[in-house]
């Protein structure tokens, strides 16, 4: 699929890796619907910076925890009368847990954003695709669904669930709507890390750094202009699924 003139839906798309996907779309030409949740001022910024890039541009709020939220986030896509050609599935919350003194709340907490919103978001747009005879789904994992992590049990679980969606709606949804997904490693700092641990990070990779959020958003192109790649996780590592 051709990007130009389409035009996509980017959940979590108001910052970090979110924001840098939804500009490259823009960059390539598809008008941007941004969604976010608390992060208004920033996604009033990527909004104006998809604009500038001389494509169209919305910002929706919605707290897709709640089944509700997602029933909002796609009326108001339907409001704005311009279809639904592409979804990326990339909010999600990344929260360190241990395994077992977890709560039913800490579960609830990631589990009904990275997978349950995914699942219901890809379902909502594979509908409207349907009708219009067409559509491209890219889920946004993660390595830590494929390599457990033992600070982060419940979005390891989260993601691997991730990645089975991403099969079987591939295979559920052929040929009409191809599903995709990529599995980003290291490409944007954490917020508290310090420079020294992330350079230490980025030395452990086979390439011997760590990636840019930029890297995502190319990946996540790709699946989507390459009409013969389907139920696939990209990882988008720098080696780190073969060290």
């Amino acid at each position: 699929m051709k990007l130009e003139g389409r035009t996509a839906l980017v959940t979590g798309g108001a910052h970090r890796v979110g924001a840098r996907i939804a500009l490259g779309l823009a960059e390539h030409g598809c008008n941007v619907v941004v969604h976010f949740h608390q992060a208004r001022a920033e996604a009033e910024d990527t909004t104006r910076s998809i604009r500038e890039r001389g494509v169209r541009a919305a910002q929706i709020q919605a707290d897709l925890r709640d089944p509700v939220g997602v029933d909002h986030l796609f009326a108001e896509v339907d409001r704005l009368g311009w279809g639904l050609d592409v979804l990326v599935n990339s909010a999600a919350v990344l929260a360190p847990a241990d395994l077992l003194a977890a709560s039913l709340d800490d579960w609830s907490a990631t589990i009904d954003l990275n997978l349950r919103a995914a699942f219901l978001c890809l379902q909502a747009a594979a509908r409207r695709m349907q009708a219009r005879g067409e559509g491209v789904i890219v889920n946004i994992s993660d390595v830590a669904g494929r390599r457990p992590w033992r600070r982060y049990p419940i979005h390891s679980i989260s993601k691997a669930g991730i990645d089975m969606l991403t099969r079987v709606a591939a295979l559920a949804l052929a040929p009409t709507v191809r599903v995709n997904g990529v599995a980003p490693g290291p490409v944007e700092k954490p917020a508290g890390m310090s420079d020294e641990r992330w350079r230490a990070i980025g030395d452990a990779l086979p390439l011997r750094r760590p990636g840019r959020a930029a890297d995502v958003a190319a990946a996540v192109i790709f699946l989507i202009e390459n009409d013969y790649l389907i139920g696939e996780t990209i990882p988008v590592d720098g080696g780190d699924a073969i060290r």
